[in-house]
């Protein structure tokens, strides 16, 4: 008597892919704690409960957590045949905000253009998900070609190149850069010459240096960070004064911080503190003990992600994990390096934890897609364990 038997196939995800998903929900557990303590007294002043942002926040996590689920479950392969798409949408949500007669439906903060439907969605956002999906499919695709200057690097600097002319447009001078470096990273992955590189740097960085130059608030707080005004003067002008809250802040902090909703650089003296500047109340609260906890977070999830890359079924998945790996903790460093006084302030936010829904949910959709590439297809049959006597074939 024959028995008829349903099987199915599901995804098997490895042992760093299962670390990673647990490493990106303490991520976000820890950040909604924080983010409760630096947000509360803005949404007061805001008319708001203090909890408003938290509301606001956890509809993010709860739409990341679609993402994240549905990424993860997806053939990561799907987005090699997608990248073109994907990336044209990147271009026209970055052009919104600098286009006369377009602009119109995007929301100016600080001075900048930079985020669209009342500060919902971040277009710089996308884009840089564009780039590194974009930038991995097109070197998949051209193989050796490379090495060549006209058909394999021009093509990658005219269109990421397009996109760092739109955030400088808006003005968003650190995300033009970050835009480039994904480029240049993933591209020497990828067997770019080594004189194509210098080339670049060649032309990029006294291009980027008169561009700063031009840019008042870059060269204002380029110019206070290395004049060293953060730390030495108590009457630092406006565009130092942002850093220097954050640097007495994580000082007061010493080791063990100053309690869970102690802070006090948040309450009115440190602005974006549930934002630009989360890594400083993080200091403040919780010590230095919480600032390296957050950087060894960050260091296990990268070290993580890039095992994923080196266990990658395709070269495509282990460029795409490098870049998506890449971005979230180049991203989380440069802000903790910021609030620790290591670098300019950058407007850069910490991934999981800072205030933002479209970047909660895309930063999770990308934790998403990593935890596919390091996972497997197995073949599951209904009722039963796995049998090693039914072939399997078809």
């Amino acid at each position: 008597m024959s028995i008829a038997i349903e099987k199915r196939m599901r995804w098997r995800s490895g042992a760093e892919a299962r670390a990673l998903a647990i490493v990106t929900g303490v991520l976000v557990a820890f950040g909604i704690v924080t983010l409760f303590s630096a947000s509360s007294a803005a949404a007061v002043v805001r008319g708001k409960p203090g909890y408003g942002l938290l509301l606001t926040q956890s509809s993010g996590i709860l739409l990341g957590a679609v993402a994240f689920m549905v990424a993860a479950r997806m053939d990561a392969d799907w987005w090699r045949r997608f990248a073109w798409p994907v990336m044209i949408v990147g271009i026209v949500l970055m052009l919104i905000p600098v286009m006369p007669g377009l602009n119109v439906f995007s929301s100016k903060i600080g001075g900048s253009n930079r985020s669209l439907v009342g500060g919902s969605i971040q277009p710089s956002e996308i884009a840089k998900f564009a780039v590194v999906v974009w930038t991995a499919m097109l070197i998949d695709r051209k193989k050796n070609a490379i090495r060549g200057f006209k058909n394999g690097v021009l093509p990658f600097v005219l269109v990421v190149g397009t996109l760092s002319v739109l955030a400088k447009m808006e003005p968003d001078f650190s995300v033009a850069v970050m835009f480039g470096v994904l480029m240049i990273t993933l591209m020497f992955i990828g067997n770019m010459r080594i004189v194509h590189i210098a080339l670049l740097s060649a032309v990029a960085l006294p291009l980027m240096a008169y561009q700063a130059s031009q840019n008042g608030y870059v060269r204002d707080r380029v110019a206070s960070f290395f004049a060293d005004e953060q730390r030495t003067s108590s009457e630092t002008p406006g565009v130092s004064e942002q850093q220097r809250m954050a640097l007495i802040a994580v000082g007061s902090g010493q080791l063990l911080g100053v309690g869970y909703g102690e802070g006090n650089q948040q309450r009115g003296r440190l602005a974006l503190a549930y934002n630009d500047f989360i890594g400083s109340v993080i200091g403040e609260e919780f010590g230095f003990l919480g600032i390296a906890g957050v950087t060894l977070a960050f260091t296990l999830y990268g070290w993580l992600g890039f095992r994923i890359a080196d266990r990658a079924r395709s070269p495509f998945m282990a460029l795409l994990a490098i870049g998506l790996t890449f971005t979230t903790v180049l991203t989380a460093f440069v802000h903790l390096a910021v609030v620790i006084g290591l670098l300019p302030n950058t407007g850069l936010t910490l991934p999981f934890i800072s205030f933002g829904r479209s970047n909660l949910v895309l930063t999770l959709a990308m934790s998403g897609i990593l935890v596919n590439i390091g996972s497997e297809r197995e073949r599951v049959f209904e009722n039963h364990a796995t049998d090693p006597r039914i072939p399997m074939t078809g």
